[in-house]
């Protein structure tokens, strides 16, 4: 499924956290069913993001700790992004306000 981001989930509705940014509500929204994601997954399903703000943008989530990084020791490395029990917590209320605007 691709994902674009049409301005209609403000960043201001995640009211508990300090982040900011155009694909923060995207990049939750992806990792919302608490599975690890590989980065080239997130990448190739949001529509338009580069790969500098989508480091950018999994950077600041994880040192606001709502998502944790996990490298592999493989060849080439693997990295994976979850989001945390915290990150869970705060951005509940949006994800479940997301969710009901995709059921309509």
């Amino acid at each position: 499924m691709m994902m674009e981001f049409d301005g209609m989930f403000s960043v201001n509705n995640l009211t508990k956290c300090k982040l900011r940014g155009k694909w923060v509500p995207l990049v939750a929204y992806l990792l919302r069913d608490g599975q690890p994601h590989h980065y080239s997954e997130l990448k190739r399903q949001i529509k338009g993001v580069s790969q500098k703000m989508l480091t950018q943008t999994l950077r600041q989530l994880e040192m606001e700790g709502m998502v944790s990084r996990t490298v592999h020791p493989t060849v080439p490395p693997t990295v994976e992004y979850a989001l945390t029990p915290e990150g869970m917590r705060a951005l509940a209320p949006f994800l479940a306000m997301v969710e009901k605007v995709a059921e309509e």
